[in-house]
């Protein structure tokens, strides 16, 4: 009798012990939950946090690029602009060029994103004013959305942020390369690359006025750009795709 006692309080406080590891009274309702949905959820809403932070850090660190350059931003002001704390900074990312690396990279990715857009198959068989349409405006487009991309691809002097933007610009390059080669079929090697090289350039050096202007100025040197390339390739491109 008395060993059977024993062993019915022994399983009740087994029963009750493993009732504690599996359930946790939810104070809010007073209803119990399992506590392994709690350890679950947990790591989850941290690593929500977290990404909203990082992503809140990365958006004050475009901003102060934007204003002041990289090369004089700091990490104070990033925080500033992010209304934080340094030392809550310093738990995402150690300084200011680890900071410009992952703004950097993701921006890379998004550019490369529009160029695909831009440069899709059915707009290269347009007639030459759409084809300009359908390449150059989403691409200013990406620019203007996001000018953190330009303060950031030139003259930071960040090396994996140099050497992605490199890789960039090859890629850009070779894109409007297979454009020429497309309509252009009797291109020879050195005008392929002469003229490639000549439209980038083109477009750099006008994407720098595009950028420093709003509204009705900008879209007046939009239209200025579209114009002088228009003039450039209208002797050497056929109006309708050759094939």
């Amino acid at each position: 009798m008395g060993k059977s006692a024993e062993k019915g309080t022994k399983g009740s406080a087994v029963d009750s012990k493993n009732a504690a590891t599996t359930e946790a009274t939810d104070t809010d309702s007073g209803t119990a939950r399992p506590t392994t949905a709690i350890t679950a959820a947990t790591p989850r809403r941290r690593q929500a946090r977290g990404e909203r932070r990082i992503s809140q850090l990365l958006a004050a660190a475009a901003g102060v690029f934007c204003r002041t350059g990289y090369a004089s931003a700091s990490t104070n002001a990033i925080a500033r602009e992010a209304g934080v704390s340094p030392g809550t900074l310093y738990q995402y990312f150690p300084n200011k060029e680890a900071i410009a690396i992952e703004l950097g990279g993701q921006l890379l990715q998004q550019a490369n994103e529009a160029h695909g857009r831009a440069f899709r198959p059915e707009n290269i068989h347009r007639p030459l004013p759409e084809l300009l349409d359908a390449v150059l405006d989403p691409v200013i487009a990406f620019n203007c959305e996001n000018p953190a991309f330009w303060a950031l691809m030139h003259g930071t002097g960040v090396p994996g942020i140099a050497h992605e933007h490199e890789k960039l610009h090859e890629s850009l390059l070779s894109r409007i390369e297979a454009v020429l080669r497309d309509r252009c079929p009797g291109i020879t090697p050195h005008e392929l690359a002469h003229t490639s090289n000549m439209i980038l350039g083109i477009f750099k050096s006008s994407l720098d006025l595009i950028l420093a202007h709003e509204g009705d100025e900008r879209a007046a040197y939009t239209a200025e750009l579209k114009t002088v390339l228009l003039r450039y390739l209208e002797p050497m491109i056929t109006t309708t795709h050759p094939h």
